[in-house]
């Protein structure tokens, strides 16, 4: 918890055991740490020097210890931290304005960087989103080798400070068991997704200042073994072009619109009959249904993954077409979509 203070574990297991005692010897809270006297007496030392810690009495033992007020004594830690952190940050960006001053006088070999091996490509890609501060953007394709979607911790926390998230993702990858549930709880915390049938290559972007194209290559020896490599493209032509392809994927591409809310109400009435419910009659699960075939997938594809037979989820399409007055799937597409269905 604190150890962006300067805390390792143990300091901080020994500090919050005596925040709640009024005063403490290492002998007393040694027992309940699982440590020796002599290596809690340690930690309670290291805490004294560091103001988290005082010993109003002292004794042959070492004395009884008491915990500094966490407002004051954390606060000042967590002042110190800001301040270092300010000063990385400006360093930083004075770094930045070096590295693009050199940028501008780059060669054509220079705006490529070549990344070779597993390894250091799933580094790049993870150090891409950490870095990023303002956008990414993403084209997510099969097969997923390096880090799988369901793994990708960079990916929400680089959506939790606030980076805007845009995604366009392969129809067949959303097929995989547990992918839907997953794209709903990104979308669920500010992602946007966009489905397509293909892309023609894995692709992020970062603050539309730096891109990783991840490769993958077949060797010629008998195993047939994958070797895997990519390319950091720098702000260049080539960089403005992987921009614009994603664009263009993006405005191609179907939205896909999952969570609780995907069904809102509106105005029409009840169809009480048809077992619908709410102002409109639209259930959640009617929402997902809709939201699933505007994103192009058959109606197999949407039993399968929503877990109901095709003749429900066609008999629940019939419900929604007669409620809405549609006789096409094409008009009760838009229907939906005008009266904030999905």
């Amino acid at each position: 918890m604190f150890e962006a203070l300067g805390l390792d574990g143990d300091e901080e297991r020994v500090y919050l055991a005596l925040v709640p005692l009024p005063s403490a010897s290492a002998d007393e809270l040694a027992p309940a740490l699982g440590l020796t006297p002599a290596k809690v007496g340690g930690f309670l030392r290291r805490l004294e020097i560091r103001g988290l810690a005082s010993r109003p009495t002292v004794g042959p033992d070492g004395g009884r210890y008491v915990a500094a007020s966490p407002t004051v004594a954390l606060g000042a830690l967590v002042t110190l931290a800001r301040e270092e952190l300010r000063r990385a940050e400006q360093a930083a960006a004075a770094l930045a304005e070096q590295h693009r001053t050199a940028a501008r006088a780059r060669s054509v070999a220079d705006l490529v960087e070549v990344v070779a091996g597993a390894e250091a490509v799933r580094h790049r890609f993870i150090q891409l989103q950490h870095s990023a501060r303002r956008e990414l953007l993403a084209f997510v394709a099969a097969p997923t080798f390096l880090v799988h979607w369901s793994e990708n911790a960079a990916e929400d926390a680089a959506v939790a400070r606030g980076v805007e998230m845009k995604v366009v993702i392969e129809r067949a990858l959303l097929e995989e068991p547990g992918a839907l549930a997953e794209a709903e709880r990104s979308i669920q915390n500010g992602e946007e997704i966009r489905v397509v049938d293909a892309l023609p290559i894995k692709l992020l972007i970062a603050d539309r200042s730096l891109a990783l194209v991840p490769l993958m290559t077949v060797d010629g020896t008998a195993d047939h073994r994958v070797q895997h490599g990519a390319v950091m493209v720098h702000e260049s032509g080539l960089l403005d072009g992987l921009i614009a392809l994603f664009e263009g994927a993006w405005e191609r591409a179907a939205p896909l619109r999952l969570g609780a809310d995907v069904a809102r109400r509106d105005d029409p009435p009840d169809r009480v009959g048809d077992g619908l419910t709410g102002l409109t009659g639209v259930t959640d699960l009617d929402g997902r249904i809709l939201a699933l075939l505007l994103a192009g997938f058959t109606d197999q594809a949407v039993a399968k993954q929503l877990d109901i037979s095709t003749r429900t989820m066609q008999r629940r399409l019939r419900v929604l077409m007669d409620l809405s007055g549609t006789r096409t799937r094409l008009q009760l597409g838009w229907y939906a979509a005008r009266h904030s269905w999905i």
